[in-house]
């Protein structure tokens, strides 16, 4: 029994490497994600409304939307993985009498709480003035003769 549970202690703490990696590339994601929202507010939205082509907006509006709601349900799930994680080691070390790897594995737990956080909120608030956003757009498409 002792050696499964040892194999499978190694296999979880062989994650919180590649889930903070995962967590930092999401944070750059959505803060390029905010990028192309501002471009897309001051013109893309513009050049949709004169397109004319509601087909094309409701597949652009489906897409850009998916990846923004995926933005802001992803990274806080990795964050608190990347929280719980490294707090086993760390209260294994405590009560080995070693504090200073517990303090250790708390920093490293709210960094990747406070990251996943980020990108979730750039998401979230990307997604919902996106989908303000559309909606205006596809009324005014269907408004028009």
């Amino acid at each position: 029994m002792s050696f499964e549970l040892d194999s499978l202690h190694h296999a979880i703490t062989w994650l919180l490497k590649p889930v903070i990696i995962i967590l930092a590339l999401s944070v750059i994601i959505a803060v390029l994600e905010a990028g192309l929202a501002v471009g897309e507010r001051l013109f893309g939205l513009k050049a949709m409304r004169n397109s004319g082509n509601t087909d094309a907006v409701v597949r652009l509006a489906r897409h850009r939307l998916e990846r923004a709601d995926l933005l802001s349900r992803i990274p806080p799930m990795l964050g608190l993985m990347a929280t719980i994680i490294p707090l086993g080691p760390g209260l294994a070390a405590l009560g080995q009498g070693n504090p200073a790897q517990l303090a250790q594995a708390v920093t490293t737990a709210f960094d990747a709480t406070v990251l996943g956080l980020i990108a979730g909120i750039i998401g979230l608030v990307v997604g919902k003035l996106r989908r303000r956003w559309y909606e205006d757009v596809l009324e005014t498409l269907e408004s028009q003769p």
